[in-house]
């Protein structure tokens, strides 16, 4: 399943200009385009200024802003490709907006119904979206395939579904959509969430509706990224980029930084426990030749572990473990929270999930049995107990430290009491260079093999501590073996012994909004997985072609090969040469799989 270019569109017409024209021709003008508007469904709220007006503003507070005026701003954004009209549309737009309005603004900008500290989640599956849909159209299963298969993205097929189908009640605000969205995480059972996604799809026209079911399913793409709409918030309050990227990363509400930096207080948010931060991030190298040639030495080598990266908050009597994606996982590993609890004082520490046998680190593969379980079972925890190595530390007794070098963060980090089986990574400072450099790290790359793990990082002893932002300055030397974060686009049953589970998958790469398929591979995973995975797709089919399904594109899988060759195959113009599947990668979204660049420099071209 080939992912289209993303949609193009925009709202029918402009925003009214203001006319300071008779008094009488005004309210004439008005009257044509609030005809012409409930022709479509929609209503005028804007209407030449008067002193009444004034009067009904002082009595019952500003107007409350259009969600039709935000679909109009996402489809501008949408539509070019050209960074300064990005800017210029969203700066536009949300320097427009009253305090509270902007808020929920800039949240649902970024693509989200909630702020990245807020763990309310909607919880609204593919089965009652597309009930709802189809309802709400009019249209049938078959329609929806055949548009899924159109535009690989469901909110889109809302869009198109909906058409020319009238709207109910009011138009919708801001305030109405953050509202369903509160009432939708809140309701327990899919009845009641179904039925309150029922009644704002009721009052949506299909631009609106293409918006709301792409924020719900979590498949907001309109060529925004997060450091983008940082950009413009800062152009549209005169602030500094850096000043509102720090104020995001630190509050971890986009909705609270635009706020700030409206009324200038950015430099206020401090790291605060119970709020995570993103994770640095680093830049993955192919030849051990190429590290010298990132930044000079001295060099911090540690061992890349392959396991759940984590992120831990301790203050009081509390601690938590939080994922690359924010969620809160410490739950899902019990026996650490004594021995982080056992550490005196508060921190925040950067680190790896994994588990140990025989002194070794048991493979990423059969450690993922504990991925997604909201219980550990005791037998599971027996079998295979988990360790924390830590190799970064953030915050201290109450002082910020993602400002000052790593060497030194390292410092205070290795003075913490740990208790196994919280850890410290194995790390070494090395001042090497040239061909004297890439013969220990050639060394080091296969002890660390040899001990279980991934292969190596190479960090420089000068950098801050960057949350979220992949640079050159964190490097990871990952394996001899190459391979590719991937997402699972199409199904196929399997054969012989694996006939009757869906064992055959194809797969996709990211080519900005796009998803373009790149290989097929059906070996690698174990029976239990397969049947597993069996049992999902079939709950997640967008089309069944008989032998093969199109699924909903959100399974991301690491799948190994021998050499990427140009193709004509697929449409990523690219081919894997003997693809197997490594491993299921749940922890990863689909935002950070692998990328046509990456491809391209992995083919040479």
């Amino acid at each position: 399943m080939e992912r289209p270019p993303a949609e193009r569109s925009a709202l029918e017409e402009p925003q009214d200009e203001e006319d300071h024209g008779d008094d009488e021709e005004d309210v004439d003008e008005v009257s044509r385009l609030r005809d012409a508007r409930d022709a479509r469904g929609a209503e005028v709220t804007e209407e030449p200024e008067d002193e009444q007006d004034d009067d009904d503003e002082l009595e019952h507070g500003p107007m409350k802003a259009r969600f039709a005026d935000w679909v109009a701003t996402a489809d501008a954004v949408r539509a070019t490709t050209k960074k300064l009209e990005k800017h210029a549309a969203l700066a536009g737009y949300v320097s427009s907006l009253e305090d509270a309005d902007l808020e929920i603004a800039a949240r649902l900008l970024a693509g989200a119904p909630f702020s990245r500290k807020d763990e309310r989640v909607l919880s609204v599956g593919w089965s009652a979206l597309s009930d709802v849909l189809l309802e709400r159209s009019g249209k049938n299963g078959e329609d929806m395939a055949a548009s899924y298969q159109r535009h690989a993205d469901l909110g889109d097929v809302a869009g198109e579904l909906i058409g020319d189908t009238p709207r109910e009640g009011e138009p919708l605000t801001l305030e109405d959509v953050a509202q369903a969205f509160d009432a939708i995480a809140a309701a327990r059972g899919v009845a009641p969430k179904r039925e309150l996604l029922r009644d704002i799809l009721r009052r949506a026209t299909a631009d609106e509706a293409r918006y709301l079911v792409k924020i719900v399913s979590g498949e907001t793409r309109i060529g925004l990224r997060e450091g983008l709409l940082e950009e413009a918030i800062a152009r549209a309050f005169g602030r500094d980029r850096e000043g509102v990227g720090r104020a995001h990363m630190l509050t971890g509400d986009i909705g609270e930084t635009a706020l700030r930096a409206k009324h200038g207080t950015l430099d206020e948010p401090t790291l605060a426990h119970f709020r995570p931060i993103g994770m640095m991030l680093a830049t993955p190298v192919l030849q051990l030749e190429e590290v010298g040639k990132r930044f000079p030495p001295p060099y911090i080598v540690e061992d890349k572990y392959d396991g759940i990266r984590a992120q831990v908050h301790k203050a009081g009597d509390r601690v938590e473990l939080y994922s690359r994606t924010f969620d809160r996982i410490t739950n899902r590993y019990p026996e650490l929270s004594a021995p982080l609890l056992a550490i005196p004082g508060s921190y925040v520490i950067d680190g790896e999930v994994l588990a140990f046998a025989e002194g070794k680190a048991v493979p990423f593969t059969d450690f993922q049995t504990r991925l997604g379980r909201k219980v550990v079972a005791d037998e599971l925890r027996t079998k295979l107990p988990s360790s924390l190595v830590v190799f970064d530390i953030l915050e201290r007794d109450g002082r910020a430290l993602l400002d000052i070098p790593l060497a030194e963060r390292q410092e205070i980090l290795r003075g913490l009491p740990l208790v196994p089986p919280v850890i410290f990574a194995r790390h070494q400072r090395v001042a090497s260079s040239g061909e004297e450099l890439v013969a220990i790290l050639e060394r080091e790359f296969a002890a660390a093999r040899g001990r279980g793990n991934e292969g190596l990082m190479v960090k420089d002893p000068r950098s801050p501590y960057r949350p979220g932002r992949r640079g050159m300055e964190w490097l990871k030397v990952k394996r001899a073996l190459r391979t590719l974060d991937v997402v699972v686009t199409a199904v196929e049953w399997g054969h012989g012994k694996r006939r009757g589970v869906l064992s055959d998958y194809t797969f996709a790469i990211r080519d900005g909004e796009r998803l373009l398929n790149i290989g097929k591979a059906y070996s690698g995973l174990t029976d239990k997985e397969i049947a597993e995975m069996t049992k999902y797709f079939l709950e997640h089919t967008v089309r069944d072609y008989g032998r093969v399904r199109t699924v909903v594109p959100d399974t991301v899988i690491e799948v190994a090969f021998d050499q990427i060759q140009p193709s004509s195959r697929h449409e990523s113009g690219y081919a894997m040469r003997f693809p197997r599947i490594v491993r299921l990668r749940p922890d990863k979204p689909v935002a950070e799989i692998d990328t046509l660049e990456t491809v391209r420099t992995i083919a040479g071209r």
